[in-house]
């Protein structure tokens, strides 16, 4: 499968985004799937995903109730909400699929900046 990741840009705090991630080779609802964020000098932190067997999704405690994760299997796409972006929300963002193996799209930066 290929991760191709969209959406990021410059954003004033308390402001939304949508990211996208756009699959193609293999349908998505077959992986489990999901989002991490890398701030340069720092581990890769694991954001939300997606259970692909019952569709449970979960979230790190610093996104809960502002990260939304939804998976639109006609589009083969997968999606991360933002709402109520802060400072500390600045990463690029990196989502990926698993069977197996991790396939990873290539990172789009989220800037959080007044």
């Amino acid at each position: 499968v290929q991760l191709q990741a969209s959406g990021g840009g410059l954003v004033q705090p308390g402001g939304s985004l949508r990211l996208s991630c756009a699959a193609s080779g293999s349908a998505l609802d077959e992986y489990h799937i999901g989002w991490f964020r890398q701030v340069p000098g720092k581990e890769r932190e694991g954001v939300s995903c997606i259970n692909p067997s019952d569709g449970y999704t979960t979230y790190a405690n610093s996104v809960k109730g502002r990260f939304t994760i939804s998976r639109d299997n006609a589009k083969n796409t997968v999606y991360l909400h933002i709402n109520n972006l802060k400072p500390e929300d600045t990463a690029v963002y990196y989502c990926y699929a698993g069977r197996g193996y991790l396939y990873w799209g290539q990172g789009t930066l989220v800037t959080v900046s007044s």
